[in-house]
């Protein structure tokens, strides 16, 4: 998974939400362009244009805005800025495999949930080279399980994806010869966003491997 770090709500979102009145309340339902617009570009920005869960390169087409508490069941956070992000897939294509927001979908069990705003999320998971698979760092820990499960984290399609990212960073010679001073480096550069506010898509996998290597 992917840290979010919250910024503040755009303004926009917030004048439209303090409109309320005796004969109106805003809901998600009724949350239109430029205000909708506004709050998705905003979301995909402070994550740095990467998906909230599988830290794929995002966009405005190719993204939507994500409940992580899911509106069904949490209508109180509908429009609580800490619960929104922006997950990858905006459109759902017949056959195509599910992962992420759309696989979550309503069904979340509280107790056992990872927020991408906690702040060890990414800690809580591990990643292997040879086949970009996806496990818990910590074996007895059933809520990494579980959302890796959920969000199907360890779907084909994101495990071929990792796998080319982190064999071409970390490919035979750079394992064999890597300093912890470079290791660091790297855990640095892959978690900060350019001078245009993005990262590399899967950045976190790549400093979380990074990390893993220190660690060994």
């Amino acid at each position: 998974m992917k840290r979010v770090v919250k910024s503040a709500e755009p303004q926009v979102f917030t004048e439209w939400k303090e409109k309320a009145n005796d004969d109106w309340q805003p809901s998600y339902g009724t949350l239109q362009n430029p205000e909708k617009r506004a709050l998705h570009e905003a979301l995909i920005a402070e994550q740095g244009y990467v998906c909230c869960y599988c830290g794929r390169t995002i966009s405005l087409t190719d993204s939507h805005i994500e409940h992580f508490l899911p509106q069904e069941d949490y209508g109180h956070l509908a429009l609580e800025y800490v619960n929104l992000h922006a997950s990858c897939i905006r459109e759902l294509e017949p056959g195509a495999p599910l992962h992420c927001g759309h696989a979550k979908g309503s069904d979340l069990d509280e107790e056992k949930c990872i927020s991408p705003v906690a702040q060890d999320c990414e800690q809580r998971f591990m990643y292997s080279r040879q086949d970009g698979a996806i496990y818990p760092t910590d074996k007895s820990d059933g809520a990494a399980v579980y959302m890796a499960e959920l969000l199907k984290l360890d779907l084909r399609f994101l495990r071929d994806r990792r796998t080319a990212v982190l064999k071409s960073v970390f490919d035979d010679q750079f394992m064999s010869s890597a300093s912890n001073h470079e290791l660091n480096k790297l855990i640095e550069a892959y978690r900060r966003p350019d001078a245009d506010g993005r990262v590399v898509a899967f950045g976190h996998v790549l400093a979380r491997y990074a990390e893993q290597m220190l660690a060994d």
